[in-house]
């Protein structure tokens, strides 16, 4: 029974760290949307949703199945607690990156306005959600840790975006549709980085077993 439950915690660590890869493919394939290449990279992104969306479900049901059929506790439970959280943050990921190739799409169609800081936060945006999925999948603390501290820096380029295109939509109105289309951009990309920081989280909870979301200080070892 033991042997069994094990290898079925190993194939639920195998799905959600599948379900990450579509993630990350989609988050990949909507900056090129944004950036006006190929509308089949648009395409890709909706096809990719639709299997995370059935992940999503699925990885749940096993969840509660794990749960309710072998009753576990301690170090297992939080495993199987932190993937149910870990499941959903990769789902909003999902949506996120479908909101940005959406309105790569519109933007596409307009006259090519100059990205700035948009790059910088596809790039750390993804690198988060990468080393979330890899400490997750590693039980590796300190590389969650460092996801955590990243945070502050995809928030700073949302802020600096939303105030460069405030300006900017001020002096010319001719660049409302842009400057609002780039802004909410950065605010999916901000909100992609802030489910890494979740899941990140989350890790620590599972090897620690201490909840970290509203503290900084270091964790102890948890039995």
């Amino acid at each position: 029974m033991t042997r069994h439950f094990d290898e079925d915690l190993e194939a639920l660590r195998r799905r959600l760290l599948e379900m990450g890869e579509l993630a990350l493919r989609m988050i990949g394939n909507a900056s090129r949307v944004l950036e006006g290449q190929d509308e089949s990279f648009g395409r890709a992104v909706g096809e990719d949703e639709e299997l995370v969306n059935r992940l999503h479900v699925e990885i749940d049901d096993e969840c509660l199945r794990l749960i309710a059929l072998h009753q576990p506790a301690a170090g297992d439970l939080r495993l199987i607690a932190a993937a149910l959280k870990v499941n959903t943050d990769l789902e909003r990921i999902a949506d996120q990156a479908v909101n940005v190739a959406e309105t790569g799409a519109f933007l596409a169609k307009a006259p090519r306005a100059k990205l700035g800081d948009i790059p910088r936060m596809v790039e750390l945006a993804s690198s988060m959600v990468k080393d979330a999925l890899a400490a997750f999948s590693r039980r590796d603390v300190e590389l969650a840790r460092s996801v955590v501290a990243r945070d502050d820096e995809e928030d700073r380029l949302k802020s600096e975006t939303l105030t460069k295109w405030l300006s900017q939509m001020q002096k010319d109105s001719s660049d409302v549709q842009r400057g609002l289309d780039l802004i909410l951009v950065s605010r999916n990309l901000e909100r992609i980085a802030d489910h890494a920081t979740n899941i990140a989280e989350d890790v620590v909870f599972m090897v620690l077993g201490q909840d970290i979301r509203h503290s900084a200080g270091k964790a102890q070892k948890a039995p």
